[in-house]
Order: C-alpha cells, then sequence, then structure tokens
C-alpha cells in the first residue's frame, strides 16, 4: 500500500510497532508486527476513564477473547501507558516477552497545523512545535503530548513518530483552503481550512485503489468517513484536493453531537437569547447539536435508526438531515476532483448503516449511482456495492487508522 508520505513503504526487517492514539482520558493501542511476510496486529486495547473515576483497561491478544480489568491504579497518561506496556508482557495475555522487543512507537496526533505535510520523528523540537500548535486543537493536542511524553520517559531509547490527521489535506491549494475574512488572521494566526480524519481518508482512498486494482493517480474519489465526527474528502491523484472540515472539527457535515456548517451569526444569536458565555454557546454547537440536538434522543445513529423505524417524524427528520448533509457535501467537492469515479464509505455509520447509504445515495443517483441492494446489506462488508456498469463505483471500505499510523512510522524510520 502506498503510504501518506506517498512513497511505497518498504518491506524491510521485522518491525514491532506500537500504535497509540492518546484522547483526553484515554489510551487507545495496538501493536504490530510488521515484516516482509505481512503486517499482523498482535494486541489493541484501549484504557478509559483515565485520571476519572473508575479507570478500566479492555484488552484482547490475536485469537483470544477480550479481556477487561476495573479498579486499577490509573491517574494520568504516564500511568496508563505503563499499564498498556505491562499488560503486553503479561505472561498468558501478553503478545511479547519483553518491551524491548518494541522497535518503534506511533503516535496520533490531531493538529500539525502548517508546519507538519507528513509524519515525522518525534524530536524535542517537534514536540515543541506540538505545544506551538495547542492553540489549534486546545482539546486533542495535549493529550497527544502528554502520550509522547510518557513514551519519551518510559522508553526513552525507543524511536517515535508523529502522524498527523491533518497532514494528508496539506495539498490542498490556497484557494481551497484559504477564508474569505481578513488576510491578517491567516498570516498572523494561521486561521484556514485545515482538515481532519486524515490518516482515515489517506488510508481508505488507497485501499479503495487495491480494491479496484486501478493505480490511485486515475480516480477522482470521495471518501466519507461518516462516524461520530463525519467528513468527506476529494481525493485525484492520490492527494487530498479539498475536505469538509475546516479550522476545527466542529465544521462541515452535520455529525452526531456537531452542528457541522451554520451562519455563524447563529452564535450570537444564541448567545444573546440564551444570556450565557461564548464557550456555553460552543458547548452546546459542539456536544448538544448535530443529529442528537434535532432528534433530542441520542447521537447514536443505531438508537436512531430503531425511532425511525417506529415512526419518530423528529428522529426521522435528524436521518433526512444528515442524509442530505453528506449528499450535499459529496456535491460540493466534485469540482475541486473535476468529477467523480468513485464514492467510498467507512468509519462506524459508513461501514455498518446500509440505509443511511441508501438515502445518501438516492440523493446522488444523478450522479450514475446505481447501488446493489443485495451486497449494501450484507452485515459485513468490503469491497463495491454498486450495479456493474454504474457510471459511479459506491465502495465500502473498513477504515484502519492504526494499521496506517503502523505503515508510516516504519516508512519515516526506514528512509532515515
Amino acid at each position: 500500500m502506498l503510504d501518506c508520505l506517498g512513497q511505497m513503504a518498504p518491506k524491510g526487517h521485522l518491525m514491532k510497532i506500537l500504535v497509540l492514539n492518546c484522547g483526553s482520558s484515554s489510551v487507545k493501542y495496538q501493536l504490530f508486527d510488521l515484516d516482509g511476510r505481512g503486517e499482523a496486529s498482535l494486541a489493541s486495547g484501549i484504557v478509559e476513564e483515565v485520571g476519572l473515576g473508575n479507570p478500566r483497561l479492555t484488552h484482547r491478544r490475536a485469537g483470544q477473547s477480550k479481556l477487561t480489568w476495573t479498579d486499577i491504579p490509573v491517574h494520568d497518561h504516564k500511568e496508563a501507558i505503563q499499564m498498556v506496556l505491562d499488560t503486553l508482557v503479561h505472561p498468558e495475555h501478553g503478545a511479547i516477552g519483553s518491551v524491548q522487543e518494541l522497535e518503534a512507537v506511533g503516535h496520533r496526533v490531531v493538529h500539525g497545523g502548517e508546519r507538519f505535510a507528513s509524519s515525522v520523528r518525534i524530536t524535542t523540537e517537534v514536540v515543541q512545535a506540538l505545544y506551538d500548535n495547542v492553540n489549534l486543537a486546545p482539546l486533542h493536542n495535549p493529550p497527544n503530548i502528554q502520550g509522547i511524553e510518557a513514551m519519551m520517559t518510559l522508553l526513552p531509547h525507543v524511536p517515535q513518530v508523529g502522524v498527523f490527521d491533518t497532514a494528508f489535506h496539506q495539498t490542498m491549494q490556497a484557494f481551497a483552503y484559504t477564508y474569505a475574512i481578513p488576510y491578517r488572521y491567516y498570516k498572523e494566526d494561521h486561521v484556514r481550512r485545515y482538515g481532519f480524519h486524515g490518516i482515515s481518508h489517506c488510508y481508505v482512498a488507497h485501499r479503495t485503489a487495491e480494491i479496484l486494482q486501478k493505480n490511485i493517480e486515475e480516480l477522482r474519489i470521495i471518501t466519507c468517513h461518516l462516524g461520530a465526527g463525519s467528513s468527506l474528502c476529494a481525493v485525484a491523484g492520490g492527494k487530498s484536493l479539498d475536505t469538509s472540515m475546516g479550522f476545527t472539527p466542529l465544521s462541515g457535515l452535520v455529525m452526531g453531537t456537531r452542528c457541522g456548517d451554520i451562519d455563524p451569526a447563529v452564535v450570537s444569536f444564541i448567545q444573546e437569547k440564551e444570556q450565557c458565555s461564548l464557550a456555553s454557546v460552543m458547548d452546546i454547537l459542539n456536544r448538544h447539536s448535530g443529529v442528537f440536538g434535532i432528534s433530542g434522543i441520542s447521537p447514536d445513529f443505531r438508537d436512531l435508526e430503531k425511532e425511525a423505524s417506529l415512526g419518530n417524524e423528529r428522529v426521522q427528520l435528524a436521518l433526512g438531515v444528515y442524509a442530505y448533509s453528506v449528499a450535499r457535501g459529496v456535491g460540493s467537492l466534485i469540482p475541486a476532483i473535476g468529477g467523480l469515479d468513485v464514492l467510498a464509505f467507512t468509519a462506524g455509520i459508513g461501514e455498518h448503516s446500509p440505509n443511511m447509504r441508501r438515502r445518501i445515495c438516492t440523493f446522488l443517483s444523478w450522479l450514475g449511482i446505481d447501488l446493489d441492494e443485495g451486497k449494501n446489506k450484507e452485515s459485513v462488508i468490503e469491497g463495491e456495492i454498486s450495479l456493474p456498469g454504474a457510471k459511479v463505483k459506491v465502495l465500502v471500505v473498513p477504515t484502519d487508522e492504526e494499521k496506517m499510523i503502523a505503515q508510516e512510522t516504519r516508512a519515516v524510520l526506514q528512509k532515515q
């Protein structure tokens, strides 16, 4: 597979890579064994409620059942990562004999700003640059940095690589990422469209080309990462030329709890009506909007589809708003790539909701999209779900951000 660095990922010696995705109160991990014979996941899991009331660790070694430990002594990200390392070398449930077997650690970092257009090996200078970008992602970058610094302390001799969610979109042209506000806000404060979910969009676009046995350079693809957070990406020549999210992950499509694109004046209207702070308004738009805000029930699409089938009109409206938001977003991205060859669905909703895929594709039937309803309803799918001869192919491609991070980590280290 091509990596997001735009070069063929090298198939080198045996390399065990630990991938970490540190959230504000969680540490998600996966251990990979990448060698010349293949790419295997040895173990995976998550530590939840880090620093909160009831921390727990869920772990699964390949070939074994999932296990959960509660009442574990985890107060911060460093202790959580130490617990991960202890679990990976557990005599019964671990996947390696010693942490000395780890050859690299790859970190998901949400925001690289304009400084990082590709994955990089972590140095003290890189860490400082991440601190400089905290104002661009105040909720996401701090825990990412905490994970990096914890590993620098726990395994100081193991090389680390930062893989950025924003990096794939750094190939957008200025007319696609520039906001129509006074230009000084871009020059002085770097306010622009950045886009997110880049690791997923990169993986899915390249995997789509593999499935179709086509050269990605020849395909015009729109990838639809549809989950609690949702975004689209227009890919041509293997590069991201436009995306739906912007300066923050709040903009773009309607999402589970996020409003997506709205008239900016709505912000001041709500603030005046509620007599509340700007922070309170942003909390409403981030946590209490989207399909949750419309339905009044849940941000979980599984709950919403059950309610919709029972005739709940607000829930039906919420699902309709979401589907139309995605379809409208797809239409708006087509000019960036000059047409459309493939529409690829991924992430929780994109992979598991045939009803939502059908709703979206119905709005887009004018493009030459024609679903194979039988294939669309299959419970486990990777591959084409459009009818033979359809002008635009439609695929379901399960995303694998952790594998993408592992591949990127290997590529960075083997280039040095």
